[in-house]
C-alpha cells in the first residue's frame, strides 16, 4: 500500500511510491569489476520541500549472505515536474556527481532515468554516464543500472530486488489500526 504523508509537497505525490526505507540485495557485473552479489540499503525522505531526498549504501555479500565490504554510496535530490518528469542530482562516493532527467510512467510507478551530465574527480574511475529504470512491482522496488565508460559501451552493471523495512514504531501504529481481532483468531483471515 502506498502512503501520502500529510506534509508532503503536491508536486511528490506521484514519487510517493518511493517513500521509506528499503533493504535487499542485487548482483553487480561489469568489466573491469568484481562480479558479486550486494546487499543494499535505500532511503527517500522528505521534509515538505518540493524534493526528495535519496541514500543508498552497498556492500559485497559473501556466499552466506554475510556482509564483506563497503561496494558502493551514493545520495541525492528527486524531483518531478506537472508533466512527470523526474530530474536527480546524484553524488557518488567514487568522486562522480551525475544529474539524470528521466519520466514517471503513464498508469504505473516506474521511472526512466538518464545522465545528463556527469562530473567526475581525477581519482574516480573511467565513466561516460548511465541509465536506470526503477519499478514499485507488488510492493517491493526493484531497479535496474546500465553503464557506460570510454572503453566499454552502456551496458547493465547492477540490479535489486528491495522490500521495504518496517520499523517498531510502523509495527505498533499497523497493530493499533487493525482494533480487536475476532475471539478465535482465524476468523480474521476468512
Amino acid at each position: 500500500m502506498i502512503e501520502i504523508p500529510s506534509d508532503l509537497h503536491p508536486d511528490l505525490v506521484p514519487l510517493a511510491f518511493l517513500l521509506g526505507n528499503w533493504a535487499g540485495a542485487g548482483v553487480s557485473d561489469f568489466p573491469g569489476s568484481e562480479q558479486c552479489n550486494f546487499g543494499q540499503e535505500v532511503s527517500f525522505s522528505q521534509d515538505g520541500r518540493d524534493f526528495l531526498e535519496y541514500t543508498s549504501h552497498t556492500w559485497v555479500l559473501d556466499s552466506e549472505g554475510k556482509k564483506v565490504r563497503p561496494l558502493e554510496s551514493e545520495s541525492g535530490y528527486w524531483r518531478i515536474d506537472k508533466h512527470r518528469k523526474v530530474e536527480v542530482v546524484m553524488v557518488r562516493d567514487q568522486g562522480v556527481v551525475e544529474i539524470w532527467y528521466g519520466e514517471l510512467a503513464d498508469q504505473k510507478p516506474q521511472i526512466d532515468l538518464v545522465t545528463d551530465a556527469v562530473a567526475r574527480t581525477a581519482a574516480s574511475g573511467p565513466y561516460s554516464g548511465g541509465k536506470r529504470l526503477y519499478g514499485y512491482v507488488k510492493s517491493d522496488l526493484m531497479w535496474v543500472g546500465e553503464k557506460a565508460t570510454p572503453e566499454v559501451e552502456l551496458r547493465p552493471y547492477m540490479s535489486a530486488h528491495l522490500k521495504k523495512v518496517v520499523t517498531p514504531e510502523e509495527v505498533e501504529a499497523m497493530a493499533k489500526g487493525l482494533g480487536g481481532l475476532p475471539d478465535d483468531g482465524i476468523a480474521f483471515f476468512k
